[in-house]
């Protein structure tokens, strides 16, 4: 089997993610959705065979592009798709082949039959990461391609602003996780996430940002772990709470979006430390077993 984390530039609907969530299961397992309204975008999580996987992208992504106009859409975390970014994700180190014909498939398929431009990122791209898409939103994207600068890997080359464009990967497991600050400045969590970020001389393997929270009027710095071995989740949350310390500020929530291998909560276990938002209900091989003997 195959995992497969799309996300999709909706998190206020619940009507419209349950819609996109069913289409997503149309032969694949779904075996999580993490929705936020500030950030207005769900994160499924499915996995399934290589046909399962290709058929059931397909269908969520269609639902997603009837629904999603990214024309009213405002939300804090960067994007340039209504179907913003597609990974596939080798359950076993392995099947990186696998991911990588899976998600070349799929990625023909969504230019040829739903219309949509791609761009491949990852192990599909010499490992270039969605963020070098998305730098300056949609419509610098579309520049970028008016130019020359860029051509889509797949599909038509007029980005639409409807539904803007398709990043599709194969990548190895990686963590998000959001750490909360009981502030209302932003510049504390831009400050924290410049010392965490692997790109700003911080943490191997780490990728953050600060944002501001609209619906709570708080701050968050926005953690992507993609190199949980260099860098072990607990410690990444741990030099969150450090920085945060430092700064006088208070560290008010950790939030784990979509799941997690048993790998990292078995370093925290063995490390004695607990990550907050994560438990036994988040480990990724828990919840497939558990989804396939239903």
């Amino acid at each position: 089997m195959l995992e497969a984390v799309p996300n999709v530039s909706e998190g206020r609907d619940p009507a419209v993610v349950r819609t996109v969530g069913d289409a997503f299961a149309t032969r694949a397992t779904l075996l999580d959705v993490h929705s936020d309204a500030d950030h207005h975008r769900s994160v499924f999580t499915l996995a399934g065979d290589d046909e399962a996987i290709v058929e059931s992208l397909l269908a969520g992504i269609a639902a997603a592009v009837a629904l999603v106009d990214l024309r009213e859409h405002m939300g804090v975390h960067p994007r340039v798709g209504a179907a913003d970014v597609v990974p596939l994700v080798p359950l076993v180190p392995g099947d990186m082949p696998r991911a990588i014909a899976t998600a070349r498939t799929f990625a023909r398929r969504v230019g040829n039959e739903l219309g949509l431009p791609v761009f491949h990122y990852g192990e599909l791209a010499g490992g270039r990461r969605p963020a070098s898409f998305r730098r300056g939103g949609l419509d610098e994207l579309r520049r970028r391609v008016d130019s020359g600068e860029l051509t889509p890997d797949e599909g038509p080359r007029d980005i639409g602003l409807r539904s803007g464009a398709v990043l599709v990967g194969a990548r190895r497991f990686l963590v998000a996780y959001n750490v909360e600050l009981a502030t209302d400045d932003v510049g504390v969590a831009r400050e924290i996430a410049t010392a965490i970020r692997e790109s700003s001389g911080g943490m191997p393997g780490v990728q953050a940002i600060g944002l501001v929270l609209p619906g709570s009027g708080r701050v968050q710095v926005s953690m992507n772990v993609i190199d949980v071995e260099r860098a072990p989740l607990h410690e990444v949350v741990r030099r969150a709470h450090d920085e945060a310390a430092v700064r006088g500020v208070e560290v008010r929530a950790g939030e784990l979006v979509g799941l997690v291998p048993a790998s990292v909560v078995r370093a925290a276990e063995d490390a004695g430390e607990d990550i907050p938002g994560v438990d036994a209900s988040r480990i990724l091989e828990n919840v497939l077993r558990s989804r396939l003997a239903e």
